[in-house]
């Protein structure tokens, strides 16, 4: 499984948690495990280069 397909899996698994109501410090333990989740998915996107296709150019 891929860097990326693991901090995926951990985001589901973390929104999951946050659906069963959590108290208010697991809410914040949450939101901060998210945030840096997707702190890390934004860079591994940026080191993998943009996307080869380009879908906005209408041209």
């Amino acid at each position: 499984m891929s860097t990326i397909a693991k901090l995926q899996a951990q985001k589901e698994l973390l929104l999951e948690r946050l659906k069963s109501e959590p108290g208010p410090n697991e809410r914040e333990e949450i939101q901060t495990l998210l945030t840096k989740i997707e702190t890390a998915l934004s860079l591994l996107g940026r080191e993998a280069g943009p996307p080869t296709e380009d879908f906005g150019s209408g041209s």
